[in-house]
């Protein structure tokens, strides 16, 4: 689009200098033609009804140069008063004022071309061509005239045929002149469309950029933050009734998992900042942040009263996965195992980690109640929304993200990514375990 813009803008210049170059020639061939028109006269001598003829000349200078000032005025900036309504009028006064001046001497009759490329130029093509005739008997009227006419001389060829072929080559030339205009306008108004549309391109990749940026970052938070600072909820409920109770040593317990807890979704927000992996995975390997991630279940699910049994079991040879992979896979888990101890009400909840050589496969089942996943909600607290941000992160990756699950009989959430330069996602090659079933 950027090179049509491109070639429609280049297109539209070069006609425009050659519209300008022709206007600028026909203004100053009628300024040329007045100008000597009226030196003759004044060499003449000005006397009685010469005077007369001087004030029509002054008079058709500035009714032209007015109509060409505020043409070129509305041009470079078109807010300002637009002269085209008027230009048909403008025209007859020009027309007039030649003709009077005319009448009294054969100097003016060839103002009579560049006022044909005027007729042509601002009136439409049947009555343009119907003034350029009408003027070009009045200059062979006028010569004729001038050259004894009514004396009883006869009418001279060259009286004829001068103004007739300047005629006919006035309006071939003019038409032509018509031709280019119309061409040169129809590229502006091209251009013009090209940078609208280029521009409102250009809005849309942004509103396109912020929508992502925003989603990604819902995303994020509330994998992370949400999930840390619900789990400071609990803790720091957990720890108020250890107090309650008499029970120091648990109330320490809770609070130290609270204070572990905000360190980490600090350390989180610093790398929304920045841009970066979770700082789990910058310190350690997914195997290792996914072990501590069921030692972190187990206490938050403790701390509701709750006897979960949380583990990781890894199968085959773990690969060094990119940072997208390791990061989408600790944010499935997190997001997955947070739903358990929040809503499962389960005993037993098993995250297994597949390494299959043509990709890498996690199941993250539990025991629990289960749910019908058609039913499940985006609420607008925002609960719900973890299952829809999960999978376009396993979409991302081109991979794929299964979920079974159906009342009071536990969920498994299965997810499979292929790894880059592997056989693609599809290809037999084993399929993942789903733990505890």
């Amino acid at each position: 689009m950027e090179d049509q813009s491109g070639a429609a803008e280049h297109d539209f210049t070069g006609a425009a200098v050659i519209l300008r170059v022709l206007r600028v020639s026909l203004h100053v061939g009628f300024a040329v033609l007045l100008l000597v028109a009226l030196v003759r006269l004044l060499a003449a001598g000005v006397h009685g009804a010469a005077w007369l003829q001087v004030g029509l000349v002054l008079c058709l200078a500035g009714v032209y140069l007015a109509g060409t000032v505020l043409e070129k005025r509305h041009s470079v900036r078109p807010g300002r008063f637009d002269p085209r309504p008027l230009s048909a009028w403008w025209l007859a006064a020009v027309c007039l004022l030649w003709l009077l001046l005319v009448w009294g001497s054969a100097d003016f009759v060839w103002l009579a071309f560049p006022l044909f490329f005027l007729q042509l130029h601002v009136l439409p093509r049947g009555p343009a061509l119907a003034a350029i005739a009408a003027s070009t008997m009045m200059v062979v009227a006028a010569l004729w005239f001038h050259n004894g006419g009514p004396a009883g001389s006869q009418l001279q060829l060259p009286i004829v045929l001068g103004p007739a072929f300047g005629a006919a080559f006035a309006v071939v030339t003019g038409l032509a002149y018509r031709a280019l205009y119309l061409e040169a306008e129809n590229q502006r108004l091209a251009a013009e469309e090209l940078r609208a549309t280029r521009a409102e391109l250009a809005r849309s990749q942004h509103d396109a950029g912020t929508l992502a940026e925003r989603t990604r970052l819902a995303c994020e938070i509330h994998d992370t933050l949400a999930q840390g600072f619900s789990s400071i909820v609990l803790m720091g409920r957990s720890a108020e009734q250890a107090l309650d109770a008499g029970d120091t040593g648990l109330a320490r317990n809770r609070l130290r998992t609270v204070q572990d807890t905000a360190a980490a979704n600090l350390a989180e927000a610093r790398n929304f900042v920045r841009g970066l992996q979770s700082p789990d995975l910058e310190q350690s390997s997914l195997v290792d942040s996914l072990r501590r991630l069921c030692a972190q279940t187990e206490t938050e699910a403790a701390a509701r009263g709750a006897a979960l049994s949380c583990r990781l079991e890894v199968e085959g040879t773990p690969a060094d996965l990119p940072n997208p992979y390791r990061t989408t896979l600790l944010r499935a888990a997190q997001s997955s195992l947070a739903n358990v101890w929040t809503h499962a009400n389960a005993g037993t909840a098993v995250v297994t980690l597949s390494f299959l050589g043509s990709e890498v496969a996690m199941d993250i089942f539990d025991d629990g109640a289960g749910f019908d996943p058609a039913a499940v909600p985006n609420r607008a607290d925002g609960s719900g929304f973890g299952l829809a941000s999960l999978r376009d992160r396993v979409a991302a990756l081109a991979g794929t993200l299964d979920l079974e699950s159906a009342p009071g009989e536990g969920t498994v959430v299965a997810i499979r990514l292929p790894l880059e330069g592997r056989t693609p996602p599809g290809t037999p090659a084993g399929a993942p375990g789903k733990a505890g079933r």
